[in-house]
């Protein structure tokens, strides 16, 4: 055994503190960036919150346009005529419908776009 400066032994902790406290940081460290709970995790977290956020406003914004989509199904005779008349093809008396082949109406908008 090490004896200090009057010749007495020197103990364990006292030989080895400095190297066993130096680890132990290191160790706590380590734990604090890469641990299950450590910054490197929680910043994960926060990434995935965030994204969950933007998510939940855009499917807010979705839902109120289709909230308000039912109230007009319900109380404007504007947007349930508009309805009727594109996707049920119902017409007014004295109209009349026309309907083109699918292929042609392709080809019709490819010739209208510039």
């Amino acid at each position: 055994m090490k004896s200090d400066i009057q010749g007495k032994p020197k103990g364990i902790l006292q030989q080895y503190g400095r190297q066993v406290l130096v680890v132990f940081v290191a160790v706590l460290l380590v734990h604090d960036v890469f641990g299950t709970h450590g910054f490197l995790a929680m910043r994960r977290k926060q990434q995935e919150i965030e994204k969950v956020r933007i998510e939940m406003n855009r499917l807010n914004k979705e839902n109120a346009g289709l909230q308000q989509d039912v109230k007009d199904l319900k109380t404007d005779p504007q947007t349930i005529e508009r309805i009727a008349r594109e996707e049920l093809g119902q017409a007014r008396p004295g109209e009349v419908i026309i309907k083109l082949p699918a292929q042609a109406a392709k080809e019709n908008d490819k010739s209208e776009k510039p």
